[in-house]
């Protein structure tokens, strides 16, 4: 047996058998570390290239788009990963929890929902006044290993992350500070925004190993929820959480994504080719960048424009999505299974698509105040 397969084994204990297993939060904290304002975060977060976003909720063999809502209290934001599963239900993802210590020092943890990720899912930076906080001091202090989810990660090394110097961080404590609510729903999405077939989870998996030795070395768990607004006034009050999601998960609609295992080494070689030519850094990063960056790829047919952004004003009614034609390489939604020599990577297509129309648009616009749950 090669070095690599037994390294797979080894690895294979990581993922939760959840639905969360594909949206890496290792990933989206680190993205939301480089991100500049909210509005690029969430561009970013949902953008092909960066391979993070892997959700498909509702089972309609599309990826979700996710969209980010910032709830404003004093000093403290909750901000709200959510997708539409439908016209009439929504999902919560994750929530970012930032708030002011006593000592006016940023304390910042990404929390997963339960249904997607478990009871207590929550991993934070490696700040220097963790432990004081009543956290366990990471391994990777003084060895080159963690501990995450009770399994070991080697890592290069672990760094003491400087919170208050991340450029959304000064974004959101500006006194100019517009809250960010975003303006798309189900049927509604931003001009870019083409969704893909998502991929099997052992290709996701290999993809972001490259990087497991930098989230590990920035990011660690943890069981201490450091904001009590979370609880009290998020989770018990305005926590979004869908019927139909609860129902996929308990029949075991979501376990197909684990059957490809042999695809690991394809997310792997993915990085690979990204990485040959490419002059960016070596984990996924997005910063001082106002568009989308666009590793080197093997197809060329891409449609979707690089530069757009969100449009100044909604389109009427009765306007359908513009009409960009799909990669040659994604199959049309009422495609079957794949077969074994056409990209085994993506999983297989299902008869459920999204509405073809837009509803009407909502009146949900930006808040020129900070608002309070």
């Amino acid at each position: 047996m090669n070095s690599f397969s037994i390294q797979a084994q080894k690895n294979e204990e990581e993922k939760l058998n959840l639905p969360g297993d594909n949206l890496n939060l290792y990933a989206v904290l680190n993205l939301f570390q480089e991100s500049e304002t909210l509005e690029l975060f969430e561009k970013n977060l949902n953008a092909e290239d960066s391979k993070i976003n892997n959700l498909d909720l509702n089972n309609d063999d599309k990826i979700d788009y996710i969209k980010v809502i910032d709830n404003v209290d004093g000093d403290t934001h909750l901000i709200v990963l959510q997708v539409a599963i439908n016209e009439k239900e929504n999902q919560d993802v994750a929530v970012f929890s930032v708030g002011k210590d006593d000592n006016k020092q940023i304390q910042i943890q990404l929390i997963g929902d339960e249904e997607l990720y478990g009871k207590d899912y929550i991993i934070e930076p490696n700040t220097a006044g963790a432990n004081s906080q009543g956290a366990t001091l990471n391994p990777g202090y003084s060895t080159n290993t963690t501990n995450s989810e009770g399994k070991t990660v080697v890592v290069e090394k672990t760094v003491i992350v400087q919170v208050q110097t991340w450029p959304v961080i000064t974004y959101m404590y500006a006194p100019a500070y517009v809250r960010w609510n975003s303006p798309w729903y189900w049927g509604y999405y931003p001009s870019y925004w083409n969704p893909w077939r998502p991929y099997y989870w052992h290709y996701y998996y290999g993809y972001h190993y490259h990087w497991h030795s930098h989230y590990h070395g920035h990011y660690r768990n943890s069981r201490n929820y450091r904001t009590p607004l979370y609880q009290n006034n998020y989770y018990n009050r305005n926590r979004a959480s869908s019927t139909t999601v609860r129902n996929n998960r308990s029949i075991g609609k979501y376990n197909n994504t684990y059957s490809r295992p042999e695809t690991r080494k394809d997310g792997a070689a993915a990085v690979a080719r990204r990485d040959q030519n490419s002059t960016r850094p070596t984990f996924p990063s997005t910063r001082n960048s106002g568009t989308i960056n666009t590793p080197n790829r093997t197809d060329n047919n891409s449609t979707r424009p690089a530069t757009n952004t969100r449009p100044t004003t909604r389109p009427a009614t009765n306007n359908t999505r513009p009409s960009t034609t799909r990669p040659s390489t994604r199959p049309a939604t009422n495609n079957t299974r794949p077969s074994t020599n056409t990209r085994p990577s993506t999983r297989p297509a299902t008869n459920n698509t999204r509405p073809a129309t837009r509803p009407a648009a909502k009146n949900n616009t930006r808040s020129t105040k900070n608002t309070s749950f």
